[in-house]
């Protein structure tokens, strides 16, 4: 199973009840709270910057994780780890059942979200993504650490794969018609580069995209000057003129 690409999105797009708040703030964190919670025993932060940024300084008590984890060392791809292995990374971080995670990286979210989403396909909801990230965070005036931070002990992280987030080929397959046309109630939602999705530059084996896809590239979602998520009124013009409504099944890739 190849991560996170494609998927089934775990909630219903788009998240926001207004031009100004999200249907679901609790899966964001900002600077302000985490920085209250920083001494919680039951939060653990995840940095999943490079090693190097994690080394240059980080949010106190924050473990890192290399955000090539998901890497399959045989494939080269990037996979859902098996039950099993996940659930030793997630205990090697200190994350436990009832953890409540906060996920941040440097990257506009990238791999903290990539996180966040196989928390969610294992069953773990509690967690949160750092809105604007390390960024914000230095910028808001974030208390930072230098030294490496040691895992808790003892914490026991149990896998559950209910419901699959994960789409397979046949349910792409059944979204689409054979001219192309998305099924009804379906939309495939293509978030790679502008040139990827026409053909133009290929980091696969084939170019091109899925038929009847649409184009929206992630990092339009994202203000790339703060790493912040953009406003909820922003976003959800951005979806709309996408086809990408809350009345339709999301596949994304």
């Amino acid at each position: 199973m190849q991560l996170p690409f494609p998927l089934r999105l775990p909630y219903n797009l788009p998240a926001m009840n207004s031009e100004t708040s999200f249907v679901n703030p609790q899966f964001l964190a900002d600077p302000a709270w985490l920085q209250d919670h920083l001494a919680d025993p039951g939060v653990v932060i995840v940095d999943l910057d490079a090693e190097a940024g994690y080394l240059r300084g980080h949010i106190p008590g924050a473990v890192f994780l290399d955000n090539n984890y998901e890497r399959n060392p045989e494939t080269g791809w990037v996979d859902t780890m098996p039950p099993e292995r996940f659930a030793a990374v997630c205990q090697g971080l200190g994350i436990g059942d009832d953890t409540l995670v906060v996920v941040c990286d440097n990257s506009m979210s990238l791999h903290a979200a990539r996180f966040w989403w196989v928390l969610n396909y294992y069953g773990h909801q509690n967690v949160k993504v750092l809105d604007g990230g390390w960024r914000r965070w230095v910028a808001e005036g974030g208390s930072v650490a230098f030294e490496r931070t040691d895992p808790r002990q003892g914490s026991v992280f149990t896998p559950r794969v209910e419901p699959p987030l994960i789409a397979e080929y046949e349910d792409v397959r059944a979204g689409c018609s054979i001219g192309g046309a998305n099924a009804d109630g379906t939309v495939i939602w293509d978030t790679r580069t502008t040139a990827e999705y026409s053909g133009a530059v290929n980091r696969n084996s084939r170019p091109g995209h899925v038929s009847g896809a649409v184009h929206l590239d992630w990092m339009d979602l994202m203000d790339r000057e703060t790493h912040r998520f953009k406003p909820p009124g922003e976003l959800r013009e951005l979806l709309n003129s996408a086809g990408i409504t809350a009345d339709k099944s999301v596949f994304a890739y």
